[in-house]
């Protein structure tokens, strides 16, 4: 709400008329624009001609990789259609200019090298975690959560070393998960075994 309160206040300033309010709460922005509910919603504003200026309050709203962004924004540009972005830094800007698209250009890039670098980070230390059998989310298969540790359990890794003998042997995913449900292995979780 609060968002929506200072897109609003940023049109009613630039002499905007909002034509729609988007909406994707709870979804990443690290799937494609064309595959989130609203993104798609979006879109087709966009390309029906019904919106020619599209307001976001930050970069990472709509985009995480720097290649979408800049293919979808020169695509809108043709089209004469203007990406504004309410919040760099407390400033905002819009790629109406040579000016805008040359800093979305470099946002785009800032924005991608973000994700991958907490994306490293979260690697390291799950790997770190993993490494030193330390508890984390969610509790891999062959150990069970004792406090801060993991503490392996024999009954999982049995049908771990199993798993990993019938892959070996050339069996596929599929048949793996159909052999460990006609056995009623149990999964972590009490379900049924998928490839």
């Amino acid at each position: 709400d609060a968002q929506e309160e200072r897109l609003r206040a940023y049109c009613t300033m630039r002499g905007l008329a909002v034509v729609g309010t988007i909406r994707d709460e709870g979804v990443s922005a690290f799937k494609h624009l064309d595959k989130r509910p609203g993104g798609a919603e979006l879109l087709r504003l966009v390309a029906r001609g019904e919106a020619v200026h599209v307001v976001a309050l930050k970069l990472d709203r709509l985009f995480r990789n720097a290649a979408d962004a800049l293919a979808l924004t020169e695509a809108w540009n043709r089209q004469g259609v203007a990406l504004h972005l309410v919040d760099m830094g407390g400033a905002a800007m819009d790629t109406a200019s040579a000016t805008g698209r040359m800093m979305l250009t470099m946002l785009a890039g800032f924005a991608e090298f973000e994700r991958a670098l907490i994306s490293e980070r979260t690697a390291t230390a799950l790997t770190f975690k993993r490494d030193k059998r330390e508890a984390y989310a969610p509790t891999p298969y062959g150990y069970r959560r004792t406090g801060a540790t993991l503490k392996p359990h024999k009954g999982e890794l049995a049908t771990v070393a199993r798993i990993r003998a019938w892959a070996e042997a050339g069996e596929g995913f599929a048949a793996i998960a159909r052999r460990l449900n006609a056995d009623e292995v149990p999964t972590k979780r009490g379900g049924r075994w998928h490839a």
